[in-house]
């Protein structure tokens, strides 16, 4: 698979993650059965900011919550801020109640063409 179409599948799962939610680089990897690529999907997040549609990529963390790709948006701030307007608490760069934000995509269902 190219990763022009790796990243498109990458985004059309963040496009699913529902407000005040969030999900990890290794479960999107997973949903889309190439567990070992966590890092290629931290790579189209780091992408995403030129995407149209947008792509909420404030939405993917590490798999402990971290906000490990917080420094790919405009300011240091600017992904707490994202979350924390959705309701999200992040402390010391991790969301806190990770176990109840976390959003599987295993639960997602993508409509085939």
């Amino acid at each position: 698979m190219a990763q022009a179409d790796f990243f498109e599948q990458v985004y059309a799962v963040v496009r699913q993650i529902p407000e005040g939610r969030a999900t990890s680089y290794g479960a999107i990897a997973k949903f889309l059965g190439s567990s070992q690529s966590a890092r290629m999907v931290g790579w189209a997040m780091n992408a995403a900011h030129q995407v149209h549609p947008p792509v909420p990529a404030h939405r993917v963390v590490n798999r402990n919550g971290m906000l490990s790709g917080k420094m790919h948006f405009g300011s240091p701030n600017a992904m707490e801020d994202l979350l924390l307007a959705e309701g999200v608490i992040v402390k010391d760069d991790c969301i806190q109640d990770w176990k109840n934000i976390f959003w599987d995509p295993e639960n997602l269902i993508l409509e085939t063409s």
